[in-house]
């Protein structure tokens, strides 16, 4: 039997994995493509029952009424800068907690690390209203800020860099000790460029979940021009009606950036995800 008849029959024991995989991809590749098709639609089209799925004639202008009914450019603006500087600081910040808590030695760090763990059992909704009183009293209500301080710290974040730091080995850092390296180095130059993976998984979740934030920031801002995308697109529900093409055309061109992100970054994606908090 030749080799490539040989490869060929090796692959064919694998089509039912393949096909259950093809079949999962398509079931969560649905819903979005559901979502473009009705953002194309007319608002009746998209009531109508049966559903109907591919519109008569699709309505480009439903993009167009978007930045009518909203400030878009100025809400998308919004969401790019905290996500940006809720992301920045996750990586400084809980990089250097989770280095401290995985390496160094100090009072109390067993209890104050399960403290932070702590945090991950308490739903978010359970501290929103001392999160506002301490916004308010900032007097940080209605602007980016208000919604990018209680972000700029996770606890999940501080566990997943603390796990890969355990995961190096401690004769890196006693090696740069003999060269001359202060803790600082050590940490900068030494430790921190070998869990690039778990710095990108941090970014990953991040970005995911500032850009998708909608409690917070429905709280802390109630005026258009200070609203990010996500709050934005939410005040488009009216009370009685809702123009269902408007939101789903408004919602394609908000998860644009995140696909544009994801593709051009796809192969640090899926390493990050698949590599970081997984050792030690």
């Amino acid at each position: 039997m030749s080799s490539a008849a040989k490869s060929w029959r090796q692959q064919l024991r694998y089509w039912p994995a393949h096909l259950v995989l093809i079949l999962g991809g398509i079931v969560m590749l649905f819903p979005f493509l559901w979502q473009v098709l009705m953002s194309l639609s007319a608002n009746v089209e998209i009531q109508a029952v049966p559903p109907k799925f591919i519109p008569d004639s699709p309505q480009w202008g439903n993009y167009v009424q978007v930045f009518e009914k909203l400030p878009f450019l100025s809400q998308f603006w919004t969401s790019v800068l905290i996500t940006v500087v809720r992301t920045g600081a996750q990586l400084v910040l809980c990089s250097m907690a989770g280095y401290a808590f995985a390496r160094m030695q100090f009072r109390g760090r067993g209890l104050l690390f399960g403290l932070i763990l702590a945090i991950l059992m308490i739903p978010g909704q359970a501290y929103l209203i001392t999160q506002y009183q301490i916004i308010k009293s900032l007097s940080l209500l209605e602007t980016p800020w208000g919604v990018i301080l209680p972000g700029m710290f996770s606890a999940f974040g501080t566990f997943l860099m603390r796990q890969a730091f355990m995961s190096l080995p401690r004769e890196l850092e006693e090696a740069a000790h003999l060269d001359g390296c202060n803790v600082w180095q050590v940490f900068w130059k030494v430790i921190l460029p070998l869990v690039k993976p778990s710095l990108f998984a941090v970014a990953i979740t991040t970005v995911l979940w500032s850009w998708n934030d909608l409690l917070w920031p429905l709280i802390v801002t109630t005026r258009e021009e200070s609203m990010p995308l996500s709050v934005g697109i939410a005040t488009l529900a009216g009370q009685y009606t809702t123009d269902w093409a408007l939101i789903m055309a408004a919602s394609v061109m908000a998860m644009a950036p995140i696909f544009v992100l994801f593709f051009t970054m796809q192969r640090r994606v899926i390493e990050g995800l698949a590599t970081s908090g997984l050792k030690g």
